[in-house]
């Protein structure tokens, strides 16, 4: 009984130990990363610089602008797959944490969406002066809440190109769809959809008269209310539209979005893009079937096992099919040969 116990446990003990290995080869990158520090006046910045493995001469650069959320660098690994991709295709990536996460210095909940867009300015800055980095081939990336910062970014900067994900076009109108989306996905009535709309509109009107936090927890209830540092993030940044910025694009835009997403109105970011880009030849748009926000697949989106183990044991297949294969096909279009 004993030797057939002690074979069973060196059975489990081979089994676990392959099952590491597996996720370790799938987690390794073929590329080079480096901790990178950028001191401001608004104290140190801190994150990554990858590069491919091998280059001649020069690089370009994609600088990642992260969305809503305390996020760090790496996105909680996420965009390893993505700065792989780069790499192979002679880029390097630059993703910096939030304030307040990892190294970084101060609080992302205390920035306005023009405090992001000069940190992004610092961020440049930075890369310019990088020897591997080719000035002239330096791009943004961005995700959701980027969407307001990457259109003011190129009305200041010199940018070779720009790819948003899943960008919103107005603050408020974007969190009335989403309360809406959600709720129908749920399978409330819409009278109950209304009430609640009903109710966030009287805790945007407390927004535009500069109410207290106390008056906003008055209104919407201990127990539902935002945090303190939360209020006051909104209340800085609820005015924010891209409409008017986004006629600020001088260089490519890739515009990627997914059918399926319930946090942004996907329609109304096409047309506002087609809108006022231009000339029109500026803007790409891929819309993305069974995706959501994130670009995930709505099956993966919804289910956090089946999120983990793909990211575990397959983390290059995490996104939607077609996702990172659309950016690729985008950069080589738009690099000189």
């Amino acid at each position: 009984m004993k030797k057939r116990w002690g074979m069973m446990l060196l059975i489990i003990l081979l089994m676990l130990g392959g099952t590491g290995t597996i996720i370790l080869w799938q987690n390794s990158f073929d590329m080079v990363q480096r901790a990178v520090q950028i001191d401001t006046s608004q104290g140190k910045l801190t994150g990554v610089l990858t590069l491919p493995v091998k280059y001649s001469g020069k690089v370009g650069l994609v600088l990642f602008i992260h969305g809503d959320g305390p996020i760090d660098a790496t996105h909680n690994e996420g965009y390893k797959p993505l700065w792989e991709r780069l790499a192979g295709l002679g880029y390097a990536s630059l993703s910096l944490d939030k304030r307040g996460i990892g190294g970084s210095e101060g609080s992302w909940l205390d920035q306005r969406m023009d405090d992001r867009v000069e940190e992004a300015r610092q961020a440049l800055a930075w890369a310019r002066q990088q020897p591997e980095i080719d000035a002239n081939r330096i791009g943004v990336w961005g995700a959701s809440q980027a969407g307001w910062v990457i259109p003011k970014l190129a009305g200041k900067e010199r940018l070779a190109f720009s790819i948003l994900v899943s960008p919103a076009i107005n603050w408020l109108t974007q969190g009335e769809y989403n309360t809406r989306s959600e709720m129908a996905k749920e399978g409330r009535p819409i009278n109950e959809i209304e009430q609640q709309v009903k109710e966030n509109n009287r805790i945007k009107k407390l927004l535009i008269a500069g109410s207290s936090y106390e008056e906003y927890v008055s209104l919407a209830g201990q127990e539902d209310a935002m945090s303190r540092e939360r209020w006051r993030f909104v209340s800085r940044n609820y005015t924010a539209d891209a409409t008017n910025d986004i006629a600020n694009f001088e260089s490519p835009v890739l515009l990627m979005l997914g059918d399926q997403d319930l946090n942004v109105d996907v329609q109304e970011t096409e047309r506002v893009y087609r809108e006022h880009v231009s000339p029109s030849e500026l803007l790409r748009v891929k819309l993305l079937p069974d995706t959501e926000h994130s670009m995930l697949s709505v099956s993966t989106a919804e289910s956090p096992a089946r999120a983990l183990l793909i990211s575990l044991f397959a983390p290059r297949n995490i996104t939607v099919k077609g996702y990172m294969d659309e950016i690729e096909d985008f950069l080589r279009s738009i690099t000189p040969n």
